[in-house]
């Protein structure tokens, strides 16, 4: 970790993944899940494909190397069968050694870690006891990741919202084991089609505020459409691919408008939410919509406040460092909201991440250059350096 000077300026990664390695649930899962697992294998053509209870991801059958890929490129990584899974993982995405190695070149003092494969299976389950069993697994790996070094790899727990008993009981035992916030998937395939605000959640979201574990929405891989417009599936990649990619931060600002409207924040108050990997500067544009169609909306709804004002009670956004009017947007609406993320090692993910989002910075007050850069995420997920 650089040293903690007067002049140094607390740096963290709300948003970094790791690569699980190929046989994390089959070393992880209970006994009697072990054939079930999440594994990757190959189909009578030879393509690697990754397998959920024994059925293949199809939007990434033969393409698993694209799950990694930092400062790859890209086209080639994207050809069916061209290369395994781990071509694309860098030491740093599976080993917590060189992941360490990896935080002291990019200058960043904590990482927050999130999955990689496990954001592709949840939809692709309706058995609660076996997304339960994958969760659970998952985390206990992580927490072994992260115990190389855990004041600086911080786990952050995957829990699913089929069994909601189930949901509250891995988010307890995860905290216990060191745990410092949680990853739930945005969508409704991933909970049932159950409404955020569905009664049968509530023991969920009080534990979540009892345990004031912030709780993020993420983008997710799936093979299902988001609408009617997003398909994962579709075979014309070169004229639809780059609308599916970008589609995806969609899901993430659909989930966080649903928790929003629809009275979760209002009856939680000390919930807090974190939204990831949709970037940051739409958030302003948003808030004000949200704002004006409450005022016309207000009396079919059970808010008592404005939708910013819940925000900024209880939220936080993440810049991504390629966003280019993040210091317009964090001066707008106040330093207090905004964190960032590196989404190493992903294929639209770069080195030098910590410089450049020094440099969109620059323009502000160095106190809220710090509050973005790592003493926001500090505060809300309390961390300590």
């Amino acid at each position: 970790m650089n040293s903690l000077t007067a002049d140094h300026v607390l740096t963290v990664d709300a948003d970094g993944h790791i690569l699980e390695p190929r046989d994390t649930w089959i070393n992880y899962l209970t006994p009697q899940y072990r054939e079930r697992a999440i594994r990757i294998d190959y189909d009578a053509d030879g393509r690697e494909m990754l397998l959920i209870d024994g059925k293949s991801l199809a939007a990434i059958h033969g393409r698993l190397a694209s799950l990694g890929g930092i400062e790859m490129d890209p086209t080639s990584l994207l050809e069916t069968n061209r290369y395994p899974y781990e071509y694309g993982c860098p030491p740093g995405a599976y080993d917590p050694k060189a992941r360490i190695e990896v935080l002291d070149e990019e200058g960043i003092d904590i990482v927050m870690l999130y999955p990689t494969i496990g954001i592709c299976w949840e939809g692709h389950t309706s058995d609660p006891l076996l997304a339960h069993a994958y969760t659970e697994a998952y985390n206990r790996w992580l927490v072994d990741f992260c115990s190389h070094d855990p004041k600086r790899l911080v786990p952050i727990a995957h829990i699913n919202l089929l069994d909601v008993d189930l949901a509250v009981q891995e988010m307890k035992r995860a905290h216990a084991a060191g745990c410092r916030g949680i990853y739930i998937s945005p969508d409704m395939y991933a909970r049932g089609h159950k409404r955020f605000d569905d009664p049968s959640l509530d023991p969920f979201w009080a534990t979540a505020q009892e345990l004031d574990l912030p709780v993020a929405f993420h983008v997710v891989v799936r093979d299902q459409p988001t609408t009617s417009y997003a398909d994962p599936l579709d075979t014309d990649g070169a004229r639809f691919g780059l609308f599916n990619f970008a589609f995806l931060a969609i899901d993430v600002m659909a989930g966080f408008t649903e928790l929003l409207t629809t009275g979760v924040l209002e009856r939680f108050p000390r919930l807090k939410i974190s939204v990831l990997e949709a970037g940051a500067n739409w958030i302003s544009a948003w808030l004000d919509r949200l704002d004006h169609k409450f005022e016309v909306m207000h009396a079919s709804t059970i808010l008592t406040m404005k939708p910013s004002e819940y925000f900024k009670r209880q939220c936080l956004v993440s810049a991504d460092p390629d966003e280019s009017i993040t210091a317009d947007v964090v001066r707008h609406l106040g330093a207090d909201y905004f964190i960032w993320a590196s989404d190493y090692p992903h294929i639209d993910a770069s080195m030098g991440v910590v410089k450049e989002m020094r440099e969109r910075l620059a323009v502000l007050p160095m106190p809220d250059q710090r509050k973005v850069l790592g003493e926001n995420a500090a505060r809300f997920y309390g961390l300590s350096a």
